[in-house]
């Protein structure tokens, strides 16, 4: 799982569970210091995954997010998250020009949005919002299935993604700036 998104890591970070017995192939082999001597991968975990150097700065900044996680509570954050998505959802749907992919009460959604403006390109709304200093994501965002399923692979999406450090008046002012945009 990524470290950057639920457990606010570092990008480029993330956490890989397997089980002690289950083989798994590696990806990448050399450079290990657990015996250096030998050519080849040791045929024991963590060791057998764990080429190169590790990135200890992004480790160190991962155990921090997880750390953050825990004290709050993922409920706690998932709710913050929530109420942020509802208060944009709520917003969005009075504009005109949007398509807003939510559920009506939001009860079984996580803190992330995703839109699609009818008259306008997705990655030019994107750029319009980042030219305010609103950071989204527009594209496919590494999700091709999912477009297809959503019926926005042509287009792709703008998406919204809440987290713990964001505020009711951030989404205001997100949503102030998408009607300017929009109008």
């Amino acid at each position: 799982m990524p470290g950057h998104k639920s457990l606010y890591g570092p990008q480029g970070t993330g956490v890989l569970l397997c089980g002690k017995d289950v083989p798994v192939r590696t990806l990448l082999e050399g450079g290990t210091g657990s015996i250096s001597i030998q050519q080849e991968m040791p045929d024991f975990l963590p060791d057998r995954l764990e080429a190169g150097t590790h990135n200890m700065p992004g480790i160190a900044g991962l155990l921090a997010g997880v750390r953050f996680v825990r004290q709050l509570g993922p409920e706690a954050i998932c709710a913050g998250e929530r109420q942020l998505t509802f208060q944009a959802a709520e917003g969005l749907r009075r504009l005109p020009g949007l398509q807003v992919f939510a559920l009506p009460d939001l009860a079984a959604q996580a803190g992330v949005l995703s839109i699609v403006p009818e008259h306008m390109d997705a990655e030019a709304l994107g750029a319009a919002l980042a030219d305010r200093g609103i950071a989204v994501r527009a594209g496919l965002h590494c999700a091709p299935l999912a477009h297809r399923t959503a019926g926005t692979l042509d287009t792709g999406t703008v998406r919204l993604s809440f987290s713990h450090l964001n505020t009711r008046e951030e989404v205001s002012r997100f949503l102030v700036a998408m009607g300017e945009i929009l109008r």
